[in-house]
């Protein structure tokens, strides 16, 4: 079966298919969708979509990114919350025969076994429009499950793709930075403007791709110990980490403590954590797990 080529990312055809089904945007699913042909090409671009991929789409709307993606890959496995959209899938993406659409909500999907099954385990390319609201749930959670990803490429809000690829001492910089770059080296492929979707969104958009690591980016004892200095570190910015650690009752770690393992890594006693680097945290966590 030949495909044919997408023709979705025209707002006139978009605008149509609305019309025919009698849609209504849901906006506790957060759903806007692209009608910009030359961002959907880019995305495909910058994923690197070949015909050998298998690719697993969050949220495909009206199928508008799954036609491109079908067209582009071996096989999509679309998963999308709203039962409303699953007549209008059915229609759109009625030509392509390497298309499966999953009606659940991504968070309770189990997408490991997912991956297993329709790739034989082999790595899978994440590619999505996420809704905003759980855009860090959603990536977090591909990470954390250990699914064989090799990389992920996203529509995210502009603020929050800023924050992933964010360096040390930078003000975007904070604990969605640090857990993004222990699983993932990211970098931002394109700013996307509200006028690219239907209905607009309040906020400016970008296109972000996280290149997975096969081992963490750093090495460290006790990886929950980590991410708990982590968010603590974060919690107040303005503190100094010997503040912020010491009074998270949870970590059990004392003002003296923190004191003892700056004054090891040469760090000063007043030092804030937007000012340590991943390899640094994990030096840390270390450092304090020998003095416990």
């Amino acid at each position: 079966m030949s495909r044919p080529e997408p023709r979705l990312g025209n707002p006139k055809n978009t605008i149509e298919i609305l019309q025919k089904y009698k849609f209504v945007f849901q906006k506790k699913f957060g759903q806007n969708f692209l009608i910009d042909e030359h961002v959907l090409d880019k995305i495909i671009s910058a994923a690197g979509i070949g015909s050998d991929d298998f690719v697993v789409e969050i949220g495909p709307g009206i199928g508008t990114m799954t036609q491109y993606l079908a067209y582009a890959a071996r096989g999509v496995a679309a998963v999308e919350i709203d039962k409303a959209l699953i007549p209008i899938l059915q229609d759109t993406l009625s030509l392509y025969d390497n298309v499966t659409v999953i009606n659940e909500d991504v968070l309770k999907v189990d997408l490991k076994k997912l991956a297993d099954e329709m790739n034989e385990g082999k790595p899978v390319k994440v590619v999505a429009n996420l809704p905003y609201y759980i855009t860090t749930p959603i990536i977090m959670g591909l990470f954390e499950s250990h699914v064989p990803v090799e990389s992920i490429t996203v529509m995210v809000q502009k603020e929050v793709a800023d924050r992933m690829q964010a360096d040390p001492g930078n003000k975007n910089y904070g604990a969605l930075s640090l857990a993004v770059q222990y699983y993932a080296e990211p970098y931002i492929v394109a700013n996307v403007p509200p006028n690219c979707f239907m209905p607009r969104p309040n906020v400016g958009s970008a296109v972000i791709r996280l290149d997975v690591h096969k081992d963490p980016a750093v090495k460290v004892k006790d990886e929950s110990l980590m991410f708990g200095i982590i968010r603590a570190s974060f919690n107040q910015r303005r503190k100094t980490l010997q503040n912020s650690i010491s009074h998270d009752p949870k970590l059990g770690i004392d003002k003296d403590m923190v004191a003892a393992v700056l004054e090891e890594m040469g760090l000063s006693a007043t030092v804030r954590g937007e000012a340590l680097s991943l390899a640094q945290f994990a030096e840390f966590t270390d450092r304090v797990l020998s003095h416990k």
